[in-house]
């Protein structure tokens, strides 16, 4: 499904990756291991339009998509800094994307918010403010905001990385079961080697 062709990055004339080549099949859940530093970040943000190769290709189901801007991938990311914006409630942090592409009616968002929100476990909680929830909550929220869109991969860059250890291990089986019920693509990044391992077809 995604392949990157002997890609490399480079900034000022720094080579920060060097001849990176990976294959992920559809579905799967697939981590990037390694220390802080290593390029793991590079890469995502490379995979998800934020970046351009200095070399190389990213091919998505055969089409090159190294230069296509964002907006134009079916791809969506979860940082491991929510950004979730603290002066909208949970509704309309979720409802963003949806209504920044002007093809959805009024009943459409509320149907896929409230779907996306079941899938988190936060059905009810439309109206609150993201300021009143805990750090779980608000990661649960940052996930719903980006599954609500139906990429066909999601990029999960440490997404874990703030929470407590034992909310980290909930979190994981939560995404196990997110990514079993959606079936879409799962890109993980994290230096946590015990993560990669519970988490992933292939790291």
């Amino acid at each position: 499904m995604l392949k990157l062709e002997h890609v490399k990055k480079s900034y000022d004339g720094v080579t920060v990756l060097n001849d990176i080549n990976l294959e992920i099949e559809d579905g799967e859940i697939v981590s990037i291991l390694g220390p802080s530093g290593c390029g793991k970040t590079t890469t995502l943000r490379m995979i998800a339009g934020f970046d351009i190769p200095t070399e190389g290709k990213i091919l998505l189901n055969g089409e090159d998509i190294s230069k296509l801007p964002p907006n134009k991938r079916p791809i969506n990311t979860v940082f491991q800094r929510y950004a979730l914006f603290p002066h909208l409630n949970i509704f309309d942090n979720i409802a963003f994307g949806l209504k920044l592409q002007n093809k959805y009616t009024r009943k459409e968002i509320a149907e896929k918010v409230r779907h996306a929100l079941e899938v988190v476990d936060l059905e009810g909680f439309e109206k609150r403010n993201v300021t009143t929830l805990s750090g779980g909550q608000q990661q649960r929220i940052a996930i719903a905001r980006a599954i609500v869109n139906e990429p066909e991969i999601l990029l999960l860059d440490e997404p874990l990385g703030a929470l407590d250890l034992k909310m980290r291990k909930e979190m994981q089986l939560e995404l196990k079961a997110m990514h079993k019920e959606l079936g879409i693509t799962f890109i993980y990044v994290t230096h946590d080697q015990e993560e990669a391992l519970t988490m992933s077809d292939k790291v």
